[in-house]
């Protein structure tokens, strides 16, 4: 089996929102949380198992934070042809930033795939 993740034609992320929330916890050092609603949609004729995620978040001084884990928010979801995965989490930032990612998986085949987040902008109100 190969190491190489393959686009899978149909299947896609929506970023369908991305809040800011005051009220979750933060460190000092990163006291902006955003939280972001995910939709993890399968328009391909195979079903998909995602198996880890990988995030890069830069801020506009070109700070990275990347993140990178198993699962997707502690579940490995199987999305069959024609349904979506939604979940929700949260970053937090230093300043304005931009984030963006990858989901992979494995289909029933073994072919082993990956899906891009788009970029998305958090950016904390100017009161901050």
């Amino acid at each position: 089996m190969s190491n190489r993740f393959e686009l899978l034609p149909g299947l896609r992320v929506i970023v369908n929102q991305v809040v800011y929330d005051p009220s979750l916890s933060a460190p000092e050092d990163r006291p902006h949380p955003f939280v972001y609603f995910i939709t993890i949609a399968n328009g391909s004729d195979q079903a998909v198992m995602i198996f880890g995620r990988k995030w890069i978040v830069r801020d506009l001084e070109d700070r990275v934070e990347v993140y990178e884990g198993h699962g997707v928010v502690g579940q490995l979801p199987r999305i069959e042809p024609g349904e979506e995965f939604k979940y929700h989490s949260y970053h937090v930032v230093r300043s304005e930033s931009r984030a963006t990612g990858a989901f992979f998986g494995t289909t029933d085949s073994g072919s082993r795939v990956c899906v891009q987040v788009p970029e998305f902008v958090m950016n904390p109100p100017a009161e901050w």
